[in-house]
């Protein structure tokens, strides 16, 4: 008996060119109405590529998210004087500054912040355009909205570093660089300026999601690929008619664990995990230096920092 083709054989089934439901006749026009084939892709995933509904919020986050990445470019291009060589070489170590503390919430000159400004208002516009367009089309195919929830929660994250937190306090320059190591030292002084980030509670919950929800997505991937050479990638057609696959893996589940989740409940485990990281992190980033000027000391106070 042939077994079901699947990753492990890498053969790819191609037909027909899937283009969709007419899911809002009023916005067909604004879909793109051919579609291809990659091979590469389907190495990876589907091997389909298109059709894609950009829309005018698709279009407005597009052109937000290139100009962001533009600006930051050019001035990373300036800072080695236009030489490819330097900026390969030197590309982990550019970076793109907020304003200095002098200008608090002004604007400033361009070299000094002001490029961080435009480029951050374009990023920001391009988040929310793309959430927009996440929560229509979802709400056009009748698909629940725990797409657009997700990544609300993510986006929650990056309004609390770059503008929330920066308002309250009164300065830009508490927002995030951009750049790769200063990312990092701006990470690594922010810990050290409050007082170690990891006595922070909601940084402790936000560490303990992200490695949880590492580990049910490891769990549940790793459970659908050793079924699915029995068709247990197939999920949907597993929870209303259960086969092999299913029941093995459950089995696996019930004999390691003494508990399984359903084929449902184990994404409603992993996508709680996984939204739970940036809303707890950015909670706890959003309390430092507006709540809690040293979690040390406020460990310490609440009796799980040593006192000396």
């Amino acid at each position: 008996m042939a077994e079901y083709q699947n990753i492990f054989t890498q053969v790819q089934v191609q037909g027909p060119a899937e283009m969709g439901v007419v899911a809002d006749p009023t916005t067909m026009s604004e879909r793109t109405k051919s579609a291809r084939f990659s091979t590469l892709f389907g190495l990876f995933g589907n091997a389909q590529v298109g059709p894609v509904h950009l829309g005018s919020y698709g279009l407005v986050a597009v052109i937000g998210f290139a100009a962001w990445f533009f600006i930051i470019g050019m001035n990373f291009w300036a800072q080695v004087d236009y030489s490819p060589g330097l900026f390969f070489r030197d590309l982990f170590w550019l970076s793109l500054e907020p304003p200095g503390p002098q200008y608090g919430l002004g604007f400033a000159p361009l070299a000094e912040g002001g490029w961080w400004l435009i480029a951050s208002f374009f990023f920001l516009v391009g988040c929310c355009a793309w959430w927009v367009r996440t929560y229509n089309r979802a709400r056009a195919l009748g698909m629940g909205l725990h797409v657009a929830y997700a990544f609300a929660a993510l986006l929650w994250l990056i309004f609390v570093l770059n503008l929330i937190r920066p308002i309250l306090l009164g300065s830009w320059s508490e927002a995030v660089p951009y750049g790769i190591f200063s990312h990092l030292d701006w990470t690594n002084l922010f810990s050290i300026t409050h007082g170690n980030l990891f006595y922070n509670p909601f940084h402790a919950l936000s560490i303990a999601f992200l490695y949880g929800s590492a580990l049910l997505f490891a769990m549940h991937g790793a459970t659908i690929l050793a079924v699915s050479r029995f068709g247990g990638e197939r999920e949907i057609e597993q929870i209303v008619d259960r086969g092999t696959a299913s029941e093995r893996a459950a089995l696996f589940w019930r004999w390691t664990m003494g508990f399984n989740a359903t084929m449902e409940g184990i994404h409603r485990w992993a996508w709680w995990f996984a939204v739970l990281t940036p809303l707890t992190g950015g909670i706890g980033i959003l309390l430092s230096g507006t709540v809690v000027d040293n979690w040390f000391v406020w460990a310490q106070i609440h009796g799980y920092a040593p006192l000396d």
